[in-house]
């Protein structure tokens, strides 16, 4: 969190900087053009962001099951998931996609009411801790059972890494709050939803599986933000986003017949920069 606190006092200094700028302007000739604020001529913009994210995530029951080619339907309660960033080699082009990062395109009306509509594609990534002891109940080829249980990769693993997909369209409303001739601070807001279009790596008796990219669940969130304009055509972001996200169709095993399913909440800090697109 240390990187947002040092993000939101970034985005406020500059802001001071871009007010005072607007008190100089209005002692010139004509109207000061404030960033990110519509003219009489602006029907809109659309914009385009790109960013990374860090992220967190609550216990989940985990439910494993195969009545096709095998034999067992099983519960994992209160697993422990975590990400993976993976920002080591981040600023390598080749590199941009590994770790994990956001993408967004969108249009911002300039409406009365400041609305707009984005799609998001938000690459997660979520990794079941190996080695941890939880509650496992169920039956395994016809023995039942109910006991706390150290999992081990041998037995079953699971991450969705490539990833923790969230396909999302987005409602977003902005407050303006503070405008300066180049810059503008302005708080972000948005409610959504979609599918989920992941890609699973799982093993389990060490029958191992990767893939493919499919549809697996849905996934609904808000999340509030700060965007700085800067000279209108670029800008700066950070949001915290608040998510549900519930797996209905993870495959799991080398001949995919098994099935994952389980719910879980996520939160996510991203960090994006942008460009915007007046129209």
């Amino acid at each position: 969190m240390k990187f947002y606190t040092a993000g939101a006092a970034l985005l406020l200094a500059l802001v001071s900087l871009g007010t005072s700028q607007t008190a100089a302007a209005q002692t010139g000739v004509g109207p000061a053009t404030l960033a990110g604020v519509p003219t009489a001529r602006d029907h809109g913009n659309l914009y385009f962001s790109w960013g990374y994210n860090r992220d967190w995530y609550t216990k989940s029951d985990i439910r494993f099951k195969n009545d096709k080619s095998d034999d067992y339907d099983f519960v994992f309660h209160d697993a422990v998931a975590h990400d993976h960033p993976s920002m080591s080699d981040f600023w390598r082009f080749k590199s941009l996609t590994i770790p994990q990062y956001d993408a967004t395109v969108g249009y911002m009306f300039h409406d009365k009411n400041d609305l707009g509509i984005e799609v998001s594609w938000n690459h997660l990534k979520y990794v079941v801790d190996d080695y941890q002891t939880m509650r496992v109940s169920g039956e395994i080829r016809g023995f039942k059972f109910d006991r706390d249980t150290l999992v081990t990769p041998d037995f079953v693993h699971l991450q969705h890494t490539n990833g923790n997909n969230y396909l999302m369209v987005n409602l977003v409303k902005r407050w303006q709050f503070l405008a300066g001739r180049h810059l503008a601070l302005s708080a972000i807001t948005k409610v959504g939803g979609g599918p989920m279009i992941s890609y699973t790596i799982s093993s389990i008796f060490t029958s191992h599986a990767e893939g493919p990219f499919h549809y697996e669940g849905w996934v609904a969130g808000t999340s509030v933000g700060l965007k700085l304009d800067v000279f209108r055509y670029f800008f700066l972001q950070s949001d915290m986003q608040g998510a549900y996200a519930k797996y209905t169709n993870s495959y799991i095993g080398a001949d995919r017949q098994g099935r994952v399913t389980h719910q879980f909440g996520s939160a996510q800090l991203i960090y994006a920069f942008g460009f915007n697109v007046p129209l």
